[in-house]
């Protein structure tokens, strides 16, 4: 923020993280460097043990061989990578990232349960129905924070014939991402949500997997991805995906501030929407409706204390309308629009919650709302 307002409160790590101040000394020293990493002299194969190193690292966040690492601009380069070369059809949840739904707009959708969790017996209905070359389920879902049974799905797609994809950009380093273990073919990760640069991703492949390259022009990334390599930013995604692998404190930390958060709202506001509550989530994710008061009111009353919240994907920036997410939950319209994403991180603290909470209250009261009671509230279903 700029001008004489309050203190930044920053709460949209889902939309990007801050980076992290050693993140930012590998960049800049790496800037401060020379050579290109397809070069032989010295300085090229200095930039080229630097690109190695940090390969070697994005692959041991997701516990994957360094040679399965494809560097890409970011997680929708990944995606539309993987779309793109899909020989036949494929099937992806209703709850995806626009970078998947936009680049497959004829494939199958699966629904999702109240939580927002792929139904496998209506997966495995429509595998033996369609045949699809290609399943994409998202890890983890970038508004709601709920995790999709990717095992079970790689395991069902295995015995029909059929690939997995699974944008892991919102799981990995928040939760544990193990490629092997989840069996999938390809994995999509993306540096600026976990305290790395923006501009950088990777597409992580299995055994035996070869992307369709979109671009021509030379024999980078084993002429999959070809383009000079952006090492600045390659080498601070390998130091961000480091101190993710070394902070082993970092879930159970901010879980502590997310239930936290969620008690306190729902003390003010006794039986508050917090959608996906009931299944396994993120620890740092909430979506919490404030029924009566815009999404886009919360946003900028929110806004004007200092305090960074969202509505939902922020690549959805300048669309009109509710969250397709929500929407695929079951969530009626006029609910769903006055659902707000609060997304912690590496530097969140006690006091981002304390700010939030009491501005959250503040505003619920002045709405007229602090004595309707349950009534007006819908309760989260089961697990």
């Amino acid at each position: 923020m700029s001008g004489a307002g309050p203190s930044p409160c920053y709460l949209d790590y889902n939309a990007t993280a801050p980076v992290r101040p050693v993140v930012i000394e590998a960049i800049a020293a790496a800037l401060g460097s020379v050579g290109n990493p397809s070069s032989a002299h010295d300085f090229g194969r200095a930039a080229r043990r630097a690109m190695e190193q940090a390969r070697a690292s994005v692959a041991a966040l997701v516990a994957a061989r360094a040679d399965a690492v494809l560097f890409t601009s970011g997680g929708t380069e990944a995606n539309n990578q993987v779309l793109a070369g899909v020989q036949g059809s494929c099937l992806v949840s209703a709850v995806e990232h626009a970078s998947v739904l936009e680049a497959a707009p004829d494939a199958g959708r699966l629904p999702v349960d109240a939580f927002g969790r792929v139904d496998l017996e209506q997966l495995e209905h429509c595998l033996t129905a369609t045949q699809p070359a290609l399943i994409s389920v998202m890890f983890a879902n970038n508004e709601t924070g709920v995790v999709q049974p990717v095992a079970e799905v790689a395991g069902l797609a295995r015995r029909h014939g059929a690939l997995v994809h699974c944008d892991a950009v919102q799981a990995a380093g928040k939760i544990g991402v193990d490629l092997y273990a989840l069996g999938v073919d390809f994995l999509t990760l993306s540096a600026h949500k976990l305290g790395g640069p923006q501009g950088i991703g990777a597409l992580v492949l299995g055994d035996g997997i070869e992307p369709r390259a979109l671009l021509r022009g030379g024999g980078q990334e084993r002429r999959w991805r070809p383009g000079t390599e952006n090492l600045p930013g390659i080498v601070g995604f390998g130091r961000a995906c480091e101190l993710a692998l070394e902070d082993r404190d970092f879930a159970a930390r901010i879980r502590k501030l997310r239930d936290r958060l969620e008690a306190e709202i729902r003390a003010v506001a006794p039986g508050a929407p917090i959608y996906g509550a009931g299944a396994e989530r993120l620890p740092n994710t909430s979506c919490i409706s404030m029924p009566g008061v815009s999404n886009q009111t919360q946003l900028i009353a929110l806004d004007l204390e200092g305090i960074a919240i969202s509505t939902g994907s922020a690549c959805s920036s300048g669309k009109v309308g509710p969250s397709h997410v929500l929407a695929a939950m079951g969530i009626e319209p006029a609910e769903a629009a006055s659902a707000i994403r609060v997304s912690l991180g590496w530097a969140s603290t006690d006091a981002d919650i304390d700010r939030l909470v009491a501005a959250w209250t503040r505003l619920f009261t002045k709405a007229g709302r602090v004595h309707a009671g349950a009534a007006w509230l819908r309760h989260s279903p089961a697990p």
